[in-house]
């Protein structure tokens, strides 16, 4: 049996209340709240969460098991890939080495160069100096 989503949100609202104030003895660790297929207890001082039915006039609780590992599941993967992606930035935000470094103002003064030759070619042109090839 598989808890509502209106079950879910039901205890969600009420777990914060019951887990603000401390279980104490005459209340009992365990809360039960009816719901349509039976009942959802809660253990006040783990928060576990379990789904209750009646069958022959006794309520039977099953811990709510498949839900709590299928949660931990997803938050082990999610966890797992932050891990990578965190890794994968250390190592795109690492520092370039020399020879990358130098690759990079080899660049850079290649296009500046280029840049610069443009800038005299047009000099040249307003200066009088007649049509120059075009270098497009």
């Amino acid at each position: 049996m598989r808890f509502t989503c209106r079950e879910f949100a039901a205890t969600a609202l009420i777990a914060p209340l019951l887990a603000a104030a401390p279980a104490s003895a005459e209340n009992g660790r365990y809360v039960m709240e009816k719901t349509a297929e039976g009942y959802v207890r809660m253990d006040t001082a783990t928060g576990e969460m379990s789904i209750c039915t009646e069958k022959s006039g006794q309520i039977v609780c099953k811990l709510a098991a498949d839900e709590r590992a299928a949660f931990q599941d997803a938050l082990d993967r999610l966890e797992e890939r932050i891990s990578r992606l965190e890794d994968k930035a250390d190592r795109t935000l690492a520092v370039p080495s020399e020879e990358e470094f130098d690759e990079g103002l080899d660049r850079m003064e290649k296009f500046f160069r280029r840049f610069l030759g443009i800038i005299e070619e047009q000099e040249k042109r307003e200066n009088g100096g007649g049509m120059l090839p075009d270098r497009t």
